[in-house]
């Protein structure tokens, strides 16, 4: 997710977060979601869509960083929208940076984790794999709880600790230079460095998935060398097909897939293609081009975003979301990929996958089983 704290108030809504963690939970939710009507898909489409365990690996559950949004009751409608959204997973996942990082991420686990917690109806906590195919078969979401960052982590000895806490997944760098390694928007990328080899090391221990989707191209090179276990690009699309930096390269692609790892394809715009229209067809194009490299086996989603996207943020985070990442964004009239920027988005990329011509194997494996492999592999 494209989105530093830092920026917006990060310790504001921080704090906001933390101390409405006390809301009650709401009855169970029947009412239905809004978004595209699923019965307006295909009957394979939505066969394959109900039977899959499906897992979005970057998917905030919601994109507005308000104070004044974050009472954290869970309303009748939000949850239905997830339920029919056809995800299970949801890797919740955001940036974390500064002097207070550490401070902020433990706010930011205790929050959130709590709030699955008094919604036991509608979450179920990810501990390990596991918990996502009890999710799908109770019909429950499942909640893996990550960050696109390590700066909370100030020795090697506190990700064991955040492990403990409920960290699941850790991206080593945002866009920037930290102690581990080079954000993939610096101008020179030094690699990891040796604080950022004993971090990996101590992930790969505690059964924590390590994440380069941000990271420079030398800095995700060294990583899937260094690591022990599989690691993934959460959310990032290939640059052969979209020059930008925030991609990764068929060489590291390669070298991902050499080690079991799995890229997740995302539907953020400028990511996705550099010219329009941008549809969720052009997605697609990515999923082809990892599947032609390296093997089905290592493609899945990443979303990026919530099941509404970007462009329904409250328009002063957009501007600034905006104006933050020029480099990244550039100045396109939206952010999301049409097609794929509503509740029901997964359907229709299953749709654009069966117009393809993917098998239902593949599709399934796509959706969320070459991720449900990874995660069983390092998380146990």
């Amino acid at each position: 997710m494209a989105l530093g704290f830092s920026s917006i108030g990060r310790r504001q809504w921080i704090k906001a977060l933390a101390s409405s963690a006390m809301a009650a939970a709401l009855p169970v939710p029947v009412l239905a979601g809004a978004g595209v009507p699923v019965m307006r898909y295909s009957a394979r489409t939505r066969r394959l869509v109900e039977r899959s365990l499906v897992i979005d690996m970057l998917a905030p559950l919601k994109l507005d960083f308000r104070p004044e949004a974050f009472a954290l009751r869970l309303s009748a409608d939000d949850a239905a929208q997830y339920r029919r959204s056809g995800i299970t997973g949801f890797h919740h996942s955001v940036g974390v940076s500064g002097p207070n990082a550490h401070e902020d991420v433990l706010a930011y686990l205790a929050a959130w984790q709590g709030y699955a917690g008094r919604n036991p109806d509608t979450f179920r906590l990810v501990d390990t794999a596991a918990d996502l195919d009890r999710a799908k078969a109770h019909g429950r979401v499942a909640l893996m709880m990550g960050v696109q960052n390590s700066e909370h982590f100030r020795t090697a000895a506190d990700v064991k600790t955040f492990h403990q806490l409920g960290q699941r997944c850790s991206q080593l760098t945002y866009n920037a230079q930290n102690l581990l390694g080079t954000g993939g928007t610096e101008r020179v990328d030094s690699g990891l460095s040796d604080y950022g080899v004993e971090i990996v090391k101590a992930m790969n221990e505690v059964g924590m998935l390590v994440d380069v989707s941000h990271c420079g191209d030398r800095t995700t090179l060294d990583a899937i060398e260094v690591s022990a276990k599989s690691i993934a690009i959460t959310h990032s699309n290939c640059r052969a097909l979209n020059n930008h930096p925030r991609l990764k390269t068929d060489e590291a692609i390669r070298k991902l897939a050499a080690k079991g790892g799995v890229i997740g394809i995302t539907g953020v715009r400028n990511f996705v293609r550099d010219q329009e229209p941008t549809t969720v067809e052009h997605m697609v194009d990515h999923i082809d081009h990892v599947a032609r490299l390296v093997g089905i086996e290592h493609v899945g989603i990443g979303s990026d975003a919530d099941l509404h996207g970007y462009d329904d943020m409250p328009a002063d985070q957009l501007k600034t979301l905006r104006g933050l990442y020029k480099s990244s964004y550039a100045f396109r009239d939206k952010l999301d990929t049409d097609g794929f920027d509503h509740p029901q988005k997964i359907y229709e990329l299953t749709g654009a996958l069966i117009r393809r011509g993917y098998s239902d194997t593949d599709i399934g494996l796509v959706l969320g089983g070459n991720f449900r492999r990874l995660l069983g592999d390092v998380l146990g």
